[in-house]
């Protein structure tokens, strides 16, 4: 089966901006909305440190760059996406803080910091159902719990999947343009998984081309989550869906 890291690779990291709405710069400046709405903020002056896991081309990393954080460190197991997110932060002027590297999320805060050193900790774009298994997810929070100086943060943004969509419904579209289509639905394999087929269609000279491939997620219940983050040690300060039907979750470090 193929995993999240090799469907992203072998077809979406190519157009995964595009998928974003093809403007990095003002999803960053959307993101950095989002966490000032939650309440973060690097204090001025300080030096403050965050860790981007599943960063992709770094909207969630360049706007906690906005936000004052003097280093953020972004993982994720695109280097492609990498490559993208080194070029963004040369434009913004940003890239002397931030600092890329290509991985697996898994572990990573274990690796790459210190307990108790970290003034944030995102997992965003719907990157925690991509994990292999819940005891994968268990860790990741435990993991960024040990991570969070007191009063840190860790943010995460996903789908809850539990509610089987049937028929017709099971088809998503993502973003259409005049040489781009991209529609996904979805196999309801058990109470787990959910197995995501992506369809993607690029207009060549000769007509339009499909590609498409397929991945498994984790239907991660939004109570579920939370109790994962409570046992990890961690206070929930906001637990609701956006209007994009995305769950966000921000939790703090007492």
């Amino acid at each position: 089966m193929t995993t999240a890291a090799e469907h992203y690779d072998g077809l979406l990291a190519e157009h995964y901006t595009w998928m974003l709405g093809g403007d990095l710069e003002t999803v960053a400046a959307a993101q950095a909305e989002l966490l000032r709405g939650l309440g973060l903020a690097a204090p001025p002056g300080e030096n403050t440190t965050a860790v981007d896991l599943g960063s992709g081309p770094g909207p969630q990393t360049l706007a906690l760059a906005r936000l004052g954080f003097t280093s953020v460190t972004a993982v994720d197991t695109s280097a492609a996406l990498l490559d993208e997110l080194r070029e963004h932060a040369k434009r913004s002027g940003t890239a002397e803080g931030i600092h890329p590297v290509h991985g697996d999320i898994r572990g990573a805060l274990t690796r790459l910091t210190s307990p108790g050193s970290v003034a944030a900790v995102v997992c965003m774009g719907d990157t925690l159902p991509h994990l292999s298994s819940r005891t994968d997810v268990q860790e990741l929070i435990t993991d960024a719990a040990k991570a969070l100086r007191p009063g840190g943060s860790f943010i995460a943004t996903y789908r809850d999947l539990t509610h089987e969509l049937i028929g017709p419904d099971r088809f998503i579209p993502v973003r259409s343009t005049a040489d781009r289509i991209l529609t996904c639905f979805l196999d309801y394999l058990d109470e787990d998984t959910v197995q995501v087929h992506d369809l993607l269609h690029t207009r060549r000279d000769d007509g339009w081309q499909l590609k498409a491939g397929s991945y498994p997620k984790l239907r991660l219940a939004p109570e579920w989550v939370t109790e994962q983050c409570r046992m990890a040690g961690l206070d929930i300060r906001h637990d609701e869906v956006d209007p994009r039907g995305l769950r966000v979750l921000h939790a703090i470090k007492p």
